[in-house]
């Protein structure tokens, strides 16, 4: 899961990456709303953790341009605690949820979790690709009912695949889902990360899943 943390006060904003990433989370930071604005147009997060106190645009505004935009991404809002009003304005204008300032970290583990969830049940938990059978709730994939032990950088890339099949995804495309914006792009992990998942996915099995698009990039494809 890709998240995007909009959070001006650097101390805080370091201190809930860091635990995010502990559990798995990619995240990406930023500290104003103009470039959360940009960053959220330009890569599909999987959830958005906005600030409502922010520099150049406060986080209602921001929320309210990104809805507008059709951006449908689920947000957690943070708020101060005696903000009520803010509460409101954030749940009309388009937060999934909220939580005040000062929380403990596990609450808002708990809410993310829920958000995500919430979203997921928009997708089906189990889905097939010929013989391929991918359970999203387990965390699973099987081939011919045999499974398939997968890394978990190599489970969110066949994830992506999964949900994505028959479409060609660029190595910028895979690296945004499954890395943060720190990531290298002229590094060639994508490629052995793409080769690894094949020799698990495809050794042995007539029927190849993961296609190469010469120039372009890779495919799974029923």
């Amino acid at each position: 899961m890709r998240i995007l943390l909009v959070e001006d006060e650097h101390d805080l904003s370091s201190i809930i990456k860091k635990g995010l990433e502990e559990e798995r989370y990619n995240v990406d930071t930023c500290f104003d709303g103009e470039d959360a604005l940009f960053m959220s147009e330009e890569i599909s997060y999987d959830a958005i953790i906005l600030d409502i106190m922010l520099p150049k645009i406060n986080g209602i505004t921001l929320l309210r341009t990104i809805r507008s935009k059709g951006i449908a991404t689920p947000v957690l809002m943070l708020t101060a605690r005696d903000a009520l009003e803010d509460k409101v304005k954030g749940l009309d204008t388009g937060a999934d949820d909220y939580l005040t300032k000062p929380f403990e970290f596990n609450e808002l583990l708990a809410r993310l979790r829920a958000l995500l969830r919430r979203n997921l049940t928009q997708r089906a938990s189990v889905v097939k690709v010929r013989d391929l059978v991918l359970d999203t709730a387990r965390k699973e994939a099987r081939r011919k009912n045999v499974l398939i032990s997968l890394t978990a950088k190599e489970y969110a890339l066949l994830e992506y695949m999964v949900y994505n099949k028959n479409n060609v995804l660029s190595r910028t495309n895979i690296s945004e889902h499954i890395y943060d914006s720190s990531f290298d792009l002229d590094s060639n992990v994508i490629d052995v990360f793409v080769s690894s998942l094949r020799k698990k996915l495809d050794n042995n099995h007539s029927i190849k899943l993961i296609k190469t698009v010469r120039g372009a990039g890779y495919m799974l494809t029923d």
